[in-house]
């Protein structure tokens, strides 16, 4: 992995060919979701304050597009939006595109994403005739967005997406855990001058080496990331990870690599498509719970927060619901059985040693 070949990086950049100048540290408008009014009307303020000005969201994140629009359209001269719709037909996407015009506040969106391009299937529905790409074209065409972009978890999808249509961005996971698209996707679309915005960026909160992290990413060609963000402490501290955007040497690729092999493949990367669950399962935090137990050895801390909890690792059904709509296909009914029967054994073999 070589990420010596963006060496000098400015903390601002233009987004591929679209004009668009940025911070290359965006938010993402997941975690917003978690926030009261109130609450996402400061961190919207601070972010904006701070120097962030590209917020990205869309029609899936509840009420994530109307906490956006409260804020954002007092600077909108300052500020580029990016929303996206799951809708693979023209006439479906025109109707979000005008749902997101209005939860926005805005009488234009500056990127408009077609949202999870899964598969093949997905993409030859968003291609066809009638399909999510004509009613983009047709946006852009009446004015209401500027730019046409895609979101995908697969690299391989997306590349095909790039040679079937002029997107003028991608958005894909890309972070030390999440390499694949660093060999042909990301030169693929920097040879065709495509913006590159990572989502994921610290793997849902998952990765500890922030600043490293950024820095690997940011060295191998990604324009903007836009980590989700629910308080004014994640605000500094990813922006202050712009102060050094150096290349990594040896000694911080293998501190990273150690990330990398503690947490394996199968973590959660907190994107909660999955959500909401039918059993009523708080399913990304109890991913975090484990983490914290088997991972920072916070036991007695997790056992307090699972007593909190109304549904817990016991109460999946394994009706297998989450599993269809993960973009990585995690089986969550495995984890959190092996999950729960792994801490009950701890606690009992610590509760037999007292």
């Amino acid at each position: 992995m070589n990420d010596r070949k963006f060496a000098g990086l400015a903390r601002d950049v233009v987004l591929g060919a679209t004009g668009l100048k940025m911070l290359r540290m965006g938010l993402g408008g997941i975690p917003i979701q978690r926030l009261s009014t109130n609450e996402s009307d400061r961190l919207l303020e601070n972010a904006v304050a701070a120097g962030i000005n590209f917020f990205d969201t869309a029609r899936i994140y509840t009420d994530s597009e109307s906490k956006f629009g409260r804020i954002l359209s007092r600077h909108r001269e300052q500020v580029v939006i990016a929303s996206k719709s799951l809708s693979r037909d023209a006439a479906s996407l025109l109707r979000d595109i005008d749902s997101s015009l209005k939860q926005l506040q805005t009488d234009y969106i500056d990127i408009y994403q077609c949202h999870n391009i899964a598969n093949e299937n997905d993409l030859a529905r968003a291609l066809a005739d009638g399909g999510a790409i004509d009613g983009l074209v047709t946006a852009r065409k009446a004015g209401k967005i500027r730019h046409i972009g895609l979101s995908g978890h697969k690299p391989g999808i997306v590349e095909k997406a790039l040679s079937a249509f002029p997107f003028a961005t991608i958005q894909i996971p890309c972070n030390f855990m999440e390499t694949e698209a660093l060999a042909e996707l990301i030169p693929l679309a920097k040879e065709r001058h495509v913006g590159v915005i990572a989502m994921k960026p610290i793997g849902g909160g998952n990765i500890r080496e922030i600043n490293l992290n950024f820095r690997f990413i940011f060295n191998q060609g990604i324009d903007v990331a836009i980590p989700g963000m629910d308080s004014e402490i994640q605000i500094a501290e990813n922006i202050a990870a712009l102060a050094d955007l150096s290349p990594l040497n040896e000694a911080e690729i293998a501190s990273l690599q150690k990330e990398k092999d503690r947490l394996g493949s199968s973590f959660c990367r907190r994107c909660e498509y999955c959500m909401p669950c039918p059993q009523g399962l708080p399913i990304s935090f109890l991913h975090v719970l484990k983490n914290y137990y088997f991972l920072y050895d916070l036991k007695d801390w997790v056992w307090e927060r699972i007593d909190t909890l109304a549904k817990t690792y016991q109460d999946c059904t394994a009706c297998g619901e989450c599993v269809k709509k993960c973009p990585y296909q995690l089986d969550m009914p495995k984890i959190f059985s092996e999950t729960w029967g792994k801490m009950r054994a701890d606690k009992e073999a610590n509760e037999e040693k007292k």
